[in-house]
């Protein structure tokens, strides 16, 4: 208690800046996969190549290079010095939303193709199947997939330590140099970590259910660790040849 009480405020405020990393993370990083995601699925090769491009390099780079690379080598090839927190989140946005594209990719790629012919005998053009049956459909495939995408890039976001930006490591690590007491230190951030994952994880298990609902379909059963405790749905036999 007593260690808690002299270097919780420290612990909270690294939390804090984690939260911003991850949020600001997700945002750039779902623009990019939206964007890219859909390019890859058009029928213009330049568009194609394009999101190949972008998801191919990013997706081969680690999001650390590419934070060194924003930070250290982009000023001496500009002169324009980016700021150490926006440079960290474009990094991991653009780390985790070329991930995003293929996943918006495939799951537009596996919306029936009865469906999309159903709208093309409609006369919709194609900005209106896209919005009004493709879309919703692959919303609701690609956020599963998307869940783990967050809260990879929450983890990713211990990285911004070694640049000394004051996050959840950073913090936990000052705290075991200056109190010497490693156990504690890194337990308080391992428990901080893992409640943030669970929020995400929620927060997506209900958008998860929502865009369910919308298509008629039965929601999921819930995840996190309270999921692994539930029972099997009605119905369901596992480990039996149907």
């Amino acid at each position: 208690m007593e260690f808690l009480n002299e270097y919780g405020p420290r612990f909270v405020d690294g939390a804090l800046l984690t939260i911003q990393l991850t949020l600001g993370g997700i945002v750039l990083a779902f623009v990019l996969a939206m964007t890219f995601g859909v390019l890859g699925t058009v029928r213009s090769r330049l568009a194609r190549a394009i999101a190949t491009v972008y998801v191919e390099v990013f997706r081969g780079v680690a999001a650390l290079v590419v934070m060194y690379w924003l930070i250290y080598a982009l000023p001496r090839l500009t002169g324009f010095q980016l700021e150490d927190m926006f440079a960290a989140i474009l990094a991991l946005g653009l780390n985790l939303g070329a991930y995003g594209a293929e996943v918006v990719r495939s799951s537009i790629n596996a919306v029936p193709r009865a469906q999309i012919e159903a709208t093309m005998a409609l006369n919709l053009s194609w900005a209106q199947r896209t919005r009004l049956v493709v879309l919703p459909q692959a919303w609701a495939q690609m956020l599963p997939t998307f869940g783990n995408l967050v809260v990879e890039l929450m983890k990713a976001t211990a990285v911004v330590y070694l640049v000394a930006l004051q996050d959840l490591t950073w913090i936990a690590e000052d705290v075991r140099r200056l109190s010497g007491e490693t156990i504690a230190a890194f337990l308080v951030a391992f428990a901080l970590y893992y409640l943030i994952a669970q929020v995400l994880i929620f927060g997506v298990r209900l958008l998860e259910r929502r865009a369910n609902r919308k298509l008629g379909r039965t929601p999921p059963s819930g995840g996190g660790l309270l999921g692994l405790l539930r029972p099997p749905s009605v119905g369901t036999k596992v480990g039996v040849a149907q």
